[in-house]
């Protein structure tokens, strides 16, 4: 399922926008700052692995990858004080988001998820940059915020890419006898039906009139982008941000097998 909801554009402009929010919040930060919702991290191994991750994918976009590039510590340029490692951050954010643009979405090309497209990435990144930016408030005593329809956006990548997140062996266990786990985001109008079948988990996204009623063994009702945290670990299933009717179990057995 390819459910792209914003242009290329429109990914590129928020990938440049949660940089930006990103190094801001942490260009005067403590660098050994604690990250509590990535726990071995501090403040500054959390823009290492972002801006890593940044010239990886531009990287890979630059040349139209058929397979996986790998990118050494050694190759990053990575400045010797942790105290400029915003700037750092800043800088390859930039060259990201200029290579982004410049890449022909349609180009057939290596992905680690279900789009093999150069347009997986400017979406990838979108989501990658949104959640360590949340990571990030979080680690400065913050209330993150994002963006309804970016939530929405990432909801719908999170659940497409699942399946292919091959270092996260715990999603083979997301299989069951047809049990189901409906998220309902009241704030959009939409829910998502998440059932986990016999080998495989299925998923829709639905947004006809009467969206917004549950239908699942397990039903959680939140905002959308508390919706989106939950589905990356960053809140849990008993947050009191979220409603919770039916079998707990189900939504247990979601949460703790589908952490990527």
């Amino acid at each position: 399922m390819n459910c792209h909801r914003f242009t290329q554009d429109a990914y590129c402009d928020g990938v440049a926008a949660e940089v930006a929010l990103l190094a801001g919040l942490t260009k005067d930060a403590d660098p050994a700052t604690p990250v509590p919702s990535c726990p071995k991290w501090p403040v500054s191994e959390l823009l290492v692995h972002t801006g890593w991750v940044h010239r990886w994918a531009a990287g890979m976009v630059a040349k139209v990858a058929p397979a996986r590039l790998d990118i050494e510590r050694e190759e990053l340029d990575l400045p010797d004080h942790p105290a400029d490692h915003p700037v750092w951050l800043a800088a390859g954010g930039e060259a990201l988001v200029d290579t982004l643009r410049r890449a022909d979405p349609e180009a057939p090309m290596w992905a680690w998820g279900a789009d093999q497209h150069a347009r997986f990435w400017p979406r990838r990144m979108l989501h990658e940059t949104t959640v360590h930016r949340v990571d990030a408030q979080l680690a400065l005593g913050l209330a993150p915020t994002v963006d309804t329809a970016v939530a929405v956006d990432g909801v719908d990548e999170f659940l497409e890419n699942l399946p292919c997140a091959r270092w996260a062996p715990h999603r083979k266990e997301l299989r069951g006898n047809g049990e189901s786990l409906a998220l309902v985001a009241a704030d959009a109008g939409v829910r998502w039906l998440i059932r986990l079948e016999r080998d495989r988990f299925t998923w829709a996204h639905l947004e006809e009139p009467g969206a917004v009623t549950a239908e699942g063994a397990v039903t959680v009702e939140g905002a959308a982008a508390d919706l989106y945290l939950l589905m990356w670990g960053r809140w849990r299933p008993d947050d009191e941000r979220f409603a919770v009717a039916g079998d707990r179990k189900v939504l247990d057995h979601w949460a703790a097998h589908s952490a990527i």
